[in-house]
């Protein structure tokens, strides 16, 4: 019996900084660059928020 490669669960899209990228295909190239695009929205949106706690603060004890 065989196994089609459709039935196999995929792995997650991960990606290791400084990984080998000659093994990878475009769309696997493409599918991370998707994903650390994202993760650079998270990481800006997660320092706007820490700025502007640290904004506040700031201000409060100026007064």
């Amino acid at each position: 019996m065989t196994f089609l490669d459709d039935d196999r669960p995929k792995k997650p899209v991960a990606h290791e900084i400084g990984q080998d990228l000659a093994t990878l295909s475009v769309d696997e190239l493409d599918k991370r660059m998707a994903l650390l695009r994202e993760e650079i929205l998270r990481l800006e949106a997660e320092k706007a928020r820490k700025a502007s706690g640290k904004a506040a603060a700031e201000s409060l004890f100026r007064m």
